[in-house]
């Protein structure tokens, strides 16, 4: 499993702690194989398959772990390439677990976010939109997806913003040369408003009238509160002039994400 391991520890946590499912909302997704065997260095870390198969054998195992806990199911990283949002025997078994009392959801990737979320907001099982929610790449580096993100949340559909910080190119610990331009852009703007980099660029997504859930991503404490001063943060006009002048083509983007060391 993808997100086997991580299943398992988050159920262990939700009983010692015996939080009720009503008052916590559990995600998951499906479609991809685990296979570096807790090895940072390996050929291939995840296998991507969005067959019938798989969703049926990884939405067992995830309602098994998970229980009643488990609330949204989505698809994990839809491309065009797969094919999932054409594939009906796919679509018919997602429809039929959100029969079952599971919202249904996808997650993106890659330069043509915008493009599959407009498809994926046009599916439809009998007569009844699909999809309830999107997890997408948003941030000050990478706005691509904004417009049809805006759509999707007018139509009622869910927004859950990742990567907000561009896997650590928006935190103190980019020192990439070529990065070295932006990043002063973005420590002046930082000291302006009296925080750090790491929770500006968070600031900017929560900034947008679209973004419903923003996840951090934060692995020690330091870090999540440092990431949570962006609540407090008061977004202004000078600090949204700092978007339009950081924005990368998302070609760009995406080739200098697949470049980023596996961590």
């Amino acid at each position: 499993r993808s997100y086997g391991r991580a299943e398992t520890f988050l159920a262990s946590w939700l009983e010692s702690r015996q939080i009720p499912a009503a008052t916590a909302t559990i995600g998951s997704k499906w479609g991809y194989t685990y296979t570096a065997d807790w090895k940072v260095r390996a050929d291939k870390h995840e296998v991507k398959d969005h067959s019938l198969a798989t969703l049926s054998r990884q939405s067992r195992e995830s309602k098994q772990v998970l229980g009643s806990h488990l609330s949204l199911y989505q698809i994990h990283s839809a491309t065009l390439e797969s094919g999932v949002l054409e594939n009906r025997e796919v679509l018919d078994e997602l429809a039929r677990l959100s029969r079952g009392g599971l919202k249904i959801g996808l997650t993106l990737t890659g330069p043509n976010q915008a493009e599959i979320l407009r498809r994926a907001l046009d599916v439809s099982v009998n007569g009844k939109r699909l999809f309830d929610c999107v997890q997408a790449t948003w941030n000050v580096l990478e706005q691509s997806a904004g417009s049809a993100l805006q759509v999707a949340h007018d139509v009622g559909v869910g927004v859950i913003i990742k990567e907000a910080l561009a896997n650590g190119r928006l935190t103190d610990r980019n020192d990439d040369p070529s990065f070295a331009a932006k990043r002063e852009m973005l420590t002046m703007g930082a000291a302006r408003l009296g925080t750090r980099l790491d929770a500006l660029a968070l600031a900017a997504v929560l900034a947008q009238p679209w973004a419903d859930v923003v996840l951090s991503g934060a692995a020690n404490v330091d870090q999540l509160r440092s990431n949570l001063a962006a609540l407090d943060l008061q977004w202004d006009k000078d600090a949204g002039r700092l978007l339009a002048a950081l924005v990368e083509p998302p070609t760009d983007y995406w080739n200098t994400r697949a470049r980023l060391a596996w961590n």
